[in-house]
């Protein structure tokens, strides 16, 4: 096998967002059993070496007071008294004489690691055959007197080694539950991501309906989900207005087309005098602009529901605002023999676009004032509920039903009772996307619950910041 081809599951693992997760558990996981191992050490062979030094430390002085009150020869008694007492036959001492003779104490000779200048000696030690290790203090007594005080750390060593012996098992079984925690961490992240892999490889492929399963755990791969499913489900709803706009578009304005044409050609064949043919060419002109109209519509609603207005957002006053709607809508309401009513506070703080918002307030008045009928009332009213600001339309027309309000919003749509008043079905659908450009809902409901006609009221809801 080529070098480049053993590498091959290390670079996918590297590429894989789970490896590199189940990498970094393997990493923290080795961390800690390292840290773990280390305070183990300290704590424990750490521990019987810091003993050992301080028992030798304590001996040591021990000595030194004794030799301070009957000088270096009375510590030959002493040591011989100390072997004598040594059960576990672990001390070590070594009294030397000025001239190198040895005084007393059981090792045999001046070691040569004690000719250096540091006072702490560990050194090979062979005893009754056996290689073991010693611990030794030297001690300069004066007058040319020096001592060895020390202890053989056989027993230590053992210790030391059964301890490394039982971290290195320890280590390996650490490492080998780490590998198989990441292998089992890859696998569970794996299994949670394939629905999403599935998902998205659907909807690449044209399949609009598929989302992504949940679980009932409500945990971040859930939220995750949720929130592609949201989108996907924005999506969905986007597309669908794109063909509806397409169809609509190719319906409703196909008349308006024809007919422009029709009178055009019409008053060329027709026309009597030039009056005539000014007159038709007009009203084919009159046609043209509501065409137009109704595209500058659409691309307006398009503008709002891109976001391409929010940075035009800005602190505002509603309540002046509405009052010169109410101002301006008031005198065609009069005209049409209604009653435009309103009801509105003295402030009403918002942070919004104050020509949208206003434009789809005066679609709403002015879906109101021509649905509802001479001698009527209408009537527009604004509040602040907690963080939250509602304006509300009421009109005393026919009404929608539950199957006309799921769709209303929908670009061209008109209910029946629509079709025989001018209009392109655009007016709600600039306030629906008005209203979600600001973060709130529109919500329908009967102005007269039970009553004929039932009225509608449209209430925006817009948050206040």
């Amino acid at each position: 096998m080529t070098p480049g081809l053993a590498q091959l599951p290390l670079i996918g693992l590297l590429r894989s967002a789970s490896g590199r997760f189940a990498l970094l558990f393997t990493a923290l996981f080795a961390a800690a059993a390292t840290a773990a191992a280390v305070v183990l050490w300290w704590n424990t062979a750490g521990a019987l070496d810091r003993q050992t030094d301080a028992a030798i430390r304590a001996d040591a002085n021990a000595l030194m007071e004794r030799r301070q009150d009957a000088g270096p020869v009375a510590l030959v008694p002493a040591i011989i008294d100390r072997l004598a007492l040594d059960v576990q036959n672990e001390a070590l001492y070594l009294l030397r004489a000025p001239d190198g003779g040895i005084l007393a104490g059981n090792l045999e000779a001046w070691p040569e690691e004690a000719q250096a200048d540091a006072p702490w000696i560990r050194m090979p030690l062979l005893r009754d055959g056996l290689v073991s290790e010693a611990r030794l203090l030297r001690v300069d007594l004066g007058e040319g007197y020096r001592m060895l005080v020390g202890r053989d750390v056989a027993e230590k060593l053992r210790l030391r080694a059964l301890l490394s012996e039982g971290i290195a098992w320890a280590a390996a079984s650490s490492a080998a539950i780490a590998v198989l925690g990441a292998w089992m961490l890859r696998r569970a992240l794996e299994e949670r991501l394939d629905p999403v892999y599935g998902t998205a490889a659907a909807i690449s492929a044209g399949d609009l309906s598929r989302r992504v399963p949940l679980s009932d755990r409500q945990d971040e791969f859930d939220r995750l989900g949720m929130t592609m499913n949201a989108m996907l489900d924005r999506i969905a709803q986007l597309m669908e207005g794109v063909r509806g706009v397409s169809d609509a578009i190719a319906h409703d304005l196909r008349t308006p087309i024809a007919r422009a044409r029709a009178k055009l050609e019409e008053s060329l064949d027709a026309a009597a005098d030039e009056e005539a043919l000014r007159a038709a060419v007009e009203q084919g002109i009159a046609d043209l602009d509501d065409i137009a109209r109704v595209f500058k519509a659409v691309l307006r609603i398009a503008e709002v529901e891109a976001g391409a207005r929010r940075a035009a957002f800005a602190p505002l006053d509603l309540a002046p605002m509405l009052a010169d709607a109410v101002e301006l809508y008031g005198a065609a309401a009069e005209e049409g023999g209604r009653v435009l009513d309103s009801a509105l506070p003295d402030s009403l703080a918002l942070v919004g676009d104050r020509d949208l918002l206003l434009q789809a307030v005066a679609n709403l008045l002015d879906n109101a004032l021509k649905f509802t009928p001479p001698g009527g009332l209408v009537r527009l009213s604004a509040r602040q509920v907690a963080a939250v600001v509602e304006i509300a339309v009421a009109d005393a027309g026919p009404g929608l039903s539950a199957a006309e309000r799921a769709r209303v919003g929908e670009r061209f749509f008109r209910t029946d009772a629509a079709r025989t008043t001018p209009g392109s079905g655009l007016g709600l659908s600039l306030v629906r996307a008005v209203v979600m450009l600001h973060g709130g809902e529109v919500v329908l409901a009967d102005t007269t619950p039970g009553g004929s006609p039932p009225g509608l009221t449209v209430t925006l809801r817009l948050p206040v910041a």
